[in-house]
């Protein structure tokens, strides 16, 4: 898929509420952009996930997004 920022800006639409960069190493990364309860963190959401490329990124997007809607 296209450049980093194509790619930037589709996971950031599918996954609403998540910021995406990038490493100078390479590394991709995602941060919430909201805060999470003591409670969701002690329940394994994190606030920050890391991936070696965006598929990987996209895969832990996904687990983290079930968490989220089990909780509702």
């Amino acid at each position: 898929m296209g450049d980093f920022a194509d790619q930037k800006t589709a996971i950031e639409r599918e996954f609403p509420g998540w910021l995406v960069w990038r490493s100078d190493a390479g590394r991709w990364y995602a941060t919430r952009s909201g805060d999470l309860t003591d409670a969701q963190l002690q329940a394994g959401y994190a606030m920050t996930v890391a991936s070696d490329d965006a598929d990987g990124l996209r895969g832990l997007l996904r687990d983290q997004s079930r968490r989220d809607a089990e909780d509702r």
